[in-house]
């Protein structure tokens, strides 16, 4: 069953990891930054209210600032509140 929260938190996923430059999200080193939802959890993202924190991994050579300033601008669309973007890693070139 799909909720409103579900959808958004689907939608915020599909949004961050579409941004070049994102390999993936990151939990956190103690995987802390996380949505629980009805049978699962997506780390990496975490909803307080409006505001919303990302944490991301980021393809190595990729501009840190410039990158985690488009994540920023394609969850603003679909959130009201503040975002918060952290670059926990960079993946290691391949």
């Amino acid at each position: 069953m799909s909720t409103p929260e579900v959808d958004l938190v689907d939608r915020l996923e599909a949004a961050v990891l579409a941004v070049e430059g994102v390999v993936g999200l990151h939990a956190g080193v103690l995987g802390e930054v996380a949505t629980y939802l009805p049978g699962r959890r997506v780390g990496g993202l975490r909803l307080r209210g409006d505001d919303c924190e990302v944490h991301v991994v980021l393809s190595f050579g990729s501009p840190v600032v410039e990158t985690a300033d488009r994540v920023r601008d394609a969850v603003r669309v679909l959130v009201t509140g503040r975002v918060d973007v952290t670059v926990e890693d960079v993946a290691p070139p391949t």
